[in-house]
C-alpha cells in the first residue's frame, strides 16, 4: 500500500468514528458537516462509510437522509438493508420495515440473525402471526433459529400475536437462554394474563442461577398485582432494595401506576423527586397513562409541568402519554397545542391524536389528520382510529379495509358493522359478520346488538344475542343487553326471563360510579351515594334544576329507561340520584348556577343511560352551560340542548 493509499485509509477510519459518534450522541448538524467531508474526499461511494451514514441518519430520526443515503448506494451489503430496517422499526413503521425485508430477499443480499430479529418484532408489532411464521420458517431453514437474538424475537413475535404456546414451545427448544429470553416469556405469560406461569418462570430461572434484573421484576410485579399476590410481590420488591438494582424504586412506582394503584405510585414518585434520582420516561409515561384513565386533569398538568424541567420529558412517548392524558381528560385544545410542537412524532403520535378526535365525534378534524399523516409519509398501524371517526359521516368504510396495507382484524370490521348500524342497513351489517373471514368476537357481536336495539329490530338483536350469549355467557353485560332489546320492543316476558337468567347464574355487574375533579380533589359517586357531605345541597340543586327543566322544555323523567337502563345502574325511583347527575350536582354547588362560566367535566366507568343524556342535554340549554361526560365508550359534549354522539352511543 503506497502512502497515499494509507493517507485515504486512515481518513476512512476517522471520518467512520466520527459518524459513529455523531450517531451515538444523535449529533445531526455534525453529522451533517462530517457528511459533506466524506463526498468532498471523494469516499461517497464507500460502502462502510455509507452504512456509518445510514446509521447515524437513522439514529437522528432523520429516515428522510437515510433512504437518500440508501437509495445512492452502487454497493449495498446486509448491514445497509438491516441498518434502514431498523430505523423505520424505531421510527414505529413496522410495514416499511417488512416492505424492505421482502425488496432484500428478491437481491442477492442474504438476511443475517439482526435482519430476522428486527423484521419478527415488525411482525409482533403489527399483530400478524402469518408473517412471523413465514420468517420463523426462514430462520429455521438457514440455521439461523439457534442465534438468541433470532430465537428471542421469536418467541416476543408469538406472544404479541397471542400465540403465548408456540412463544414457550419456542422458550423450550432454545440450545441456549439469555436473561432477555426470561424476560421475553415472562412478559408474555404476563400480558396474557397469565401470572401465575410468570410466577414459575421467575421462580425456574432463579433456580438455573441467572439473575432477574429490573424488566423481569416489572413483570413479576405486574403478575403479583394481576393474582392479589402480595406476599410475592413484597418479596420481589425486597429483592429490589437488597441487592440495589439501579432504579428499582422507578420500576416499582411503574408497577403500581400501571396497576392503578395511584396513592403508592405518587408517594414513591415524591420520594424519588426528593432524592437525586433522575425520573425516566418509563415512570412519567406510566404515571400520565393513570392520570389519563382516572382523568384527573390537575395532576396530570402537574405532572407535563414536571416533564418539562427534566431531559426524559422530552422522550417521544412521554410527550405520547401527555397528549393522550389532556384527550381523555377532555382538554383537546391543550392536547392539538402539544401535538402541534412536539419536535418529532411517530405513529403512535398520530394514532393517539386521530383516536382521540374520534372519542370526541369530531370526524371531520381525525379525517384531516389522517390525510396530514398520510402526506407526511407515516403509515397508519391499522384503521381503527380514522373508522371509529368515519362514524360521524355518512359514507362506508369497506374501502378503507380493502385498500388497507395492513391485513384487517376484528376491530376493523366491528368498526364497519357500526357504521352500518348507525345507517339502519342492519341486514348488511349481519352478513358481514357472517362472512368476514375471522371469527366474531363479543365486541363486534356487542356493536350490532347495540345498533338493533337503537332500531327496535328485534328478530335479528334475538339471532345474535343468542350468538353472544353462547360467546360470552358470564359476563352480565351481555344479558343486560338482550333484556333491553325485549323491553323496548314491548316484549316484557321474554325481557324478564332473561333477567332471571342473570340470577340464576348469580352474576355480579360492574357497579356504576362517576367522579369530578374539583379544586384538584377528585370526588366519587355510586348510584344512591349518600355520603358526601353535601349531598343534601346536591339533591337540593338537582330537584331546583327539575323544576326548572319541566317548567322551560317540559322535561320528564325518562320512565323507560328506569326499566332497562344501559347499564341498570338503578331503577325508577333512583334515576336522580344516578351517579353522573350527583357528580354533576356537586359541581354546580360549587360553581354556582349562573349561566357560562367555566366547562363542568365528569367521569363515568360505564355507559351513560338515556335518562342522565336527556338531562344533561337539557341542563346544557337551560344553565346555558357545556357539560362534557366521559363514559365507557366515549366523549359526549352537551352544549345547548345537543350532544356530540347524536344520540347514538
Amino acid at each position: 500500500m503506497n502512502h497515499s493509499s494509507f493517507l485515504l485509509m486512515s481518513e476512512r477510519q476517522r471520518f467512520a468514528n466520527l459518524l459513529r459518534n455523531c450517531a451515538k450522541n444523535s449529533l445531526f448538524d455534525q453529522g451533517q458537516q462530517v457528511h459533506a467531508a466524506v463526498v468532498k474526499m471523494g469516499l461517497g461511494s464507500d460502502l462502510m462509510i455509507n452504512n456509518d451514514l445510514i446509521d447515524m441518519y437513522r439514529k437522528c430520526s432523520r429516515m428522510d437522509m437515510a433512504c437518500a443515503v440508501f437509495d445512492r448506494m452502487l454497493e449495498r451489503n446486509v448491514v445497509s438493508w438491516t441498518a434502514l430496517m431498523c430505523g423505520y422499526l424505531q421510527k414505529g413503521d413496522a410495514e416499511t420495515s417488512l416492505s424492505l425485508f421482502r425488496q432484500m430477499g428478491s437481491s442477492s443480499v442474504r438476511a443475517n440473525e439482526f435482519t430476522f430479529s428486527i423484521n419478527l418484532k415488525a411482525c409482533g408489532i403489527l399483530g400478524i402471526a402469518e408473517n412471523g411464521v413465514q420468517i420463523h420458517v426462514m430462520c429455521v431453514k438457514t440455521g439461523f433459529e439457534g442465534f438468541p437474538v433470532v430465537g428471542n424475537s421469536v418467541i416476543d413475535m408469538y406472544s404479541r400475536c397471542g400465540r403465548i404456546s408456540d412463544a414457550a414451545q419456542m422458550f423450550n427448544i432454545m440450545p441456549s437462554r439469555n436473561l432477555i429470553s426470561w424476560n421475553v416469556m415472562i412478559a408474555g405469560y404476563t400480558h396474557e394474563g397469565n401470572g401465575e406461569k410468570s410466577l414459575l418462570l421467575l421462580q425456574k430461572m432463579q433456580e438455573e442461577r441467572e439473575v432477574p434484573d429490573e424488566f423481569t421484576c416489572t413483570s413479576t410485579l405486574k403478575a403479583c398485582s394481576g393474582l392479589g399476590a402480595i406476599r410475592e410481590g413484597s418479596q420481589i420488591h425486597a429483592s429490589l432494595i437488597t441487592k440495589g438494582f439501579p432504579f428499582s424504586v422507578q420500576t416499582i412506582v411503574a408497577g403500581y401506576a400501571q396497576e392503578g394503584n395511584l396513592p403508592e405510585a405518587m408517594d414513591l414518585l415524591r420520594q424519588l423527586r426528593e432524592s437525586s434520582t433522575q425520573i425516566d420516561g418509563f415512570v412519567l409515561s406510566s404515571m400520565m397513562g393513570v392520570f389519563a384513565d382516572l382523568a384527573l386533569v390537575e395532576q396530570g398538568k402537574q405532572m407535563h409541568c414536571y416533564a418539562i424541567k427534566i431531559p426524559s420529558g422530552l422522550d417521544i412517548s412521554v410527550s405520547n402519554s401527555i397528549v393522550d392524558m389532556y384527550l381523555k381528560c377532555g382538554l383537546t385544545e391543550e392536547a392539538e397545542r402539544l401535538f402541534s410542537e412536539m419536535p418529532e412524532r411517530n405513529v403512535v403520535s398520530w394514532t393517539v391524536m386521530i383516536t382521540g378526535y374520534g372519542k370526541h365525534g369530531l370526524g371531520e378534524e381525525a379525517i384531516r389528520l389522517f390525510n396530514k399523516m398520510q402526506l407526511d409519509n407515516i403509515k397508519p398501524d391499522g384503521h381503527v382510529a380514522i373508522l371509529d371517526s368515519l362514524k360521524k359521516v355518512k359514507s362506508t368504510s369497506q374501502d378503507c379495509v380493502r385498500t388497507s396495507l395492513i391485513k384487517p382484524k376484528v376491530e376493523h370490521y366491528a368498526c364497519m358493522v357500526d357504521l352500518l348500524g348507525r345507517a339502519g342497513r342492519l341486514n348488511e351489517a349481519k352478513d358481514l359478520i357472517k362472512n368476514m373471514p375471522l371469527k366474531p368476537n363479543v365486541g363486534i357481536l356487542q356493536t350490532l346488538l347495540s345498533a338493533c336495539r337503537v332500531h327496535q329490530e328485534l328478530e335479528i338483536g334475538r339471532e345474535i344475542g343468542e350468538i353472544l350469549l353462547k360467546l360470552d355467557g358470564d359476563s352480565p353485560v351481555n344479558y343486560v343487553m338482550m333484556s333491553n332489546i325485549y323491553a323496548e320492543a314491548g316484549n316484557w316476558k321474554e325481557s324478564e326471563r332473561v333477567r332471571e337468567l342473570v340470577k340464576m347464574k348469580g352474576l355480579k355487574k360492574e357497579a356504576g360510579n362517576s367522579w369530578v375533579e374539583i379544586d384538584k380533589e377528585v370526588h366519587f359517586f355510586f348510584g344512591g351515594d349518600d355520603t358526601h357531605p353535601l349531598t343534601e345541597r346536591i339533591l337540593e340543586v338537582l330537584k331546583e334544576l327539575e323544576r326548572r327543566m319541566k317548567q322551560e322544555l317540559g322535561y320528564a323523567y325518562g320512565v323507560r329507561f328506569a326499566l332497562h337502563d344501559v347499564e341498570e345502574e338503578s331503577k325508577e325511583e333512583s334515576l336522580r340520584v344516578h351517579s353522573e347527575k350527583l357528580a354533576i350536582g356537586l359541581a354546580l354547588v360549587c360553581d354556582g348556577l349562573e349561566e357560562g362560566k367555566k366547562v363542568i367535566r365528569v367521569f363515568k366507568n360505564l355507559r351513560v343511560c338515556g335518562d342522565c343524556h336527556e338531562f344533561i342535554k337539557g341542563l346544557s340549554k337551560v344553565l346555558k352551560k357545556v357539560f362534557v361526560v366521559r363514559d365507557a365508550n366515549r366523549f359526549h359534549k352537551f352544549e345547548n340542548g345537543f350532544c356530540s354522539c347524536r344520540d347514538y352511543w
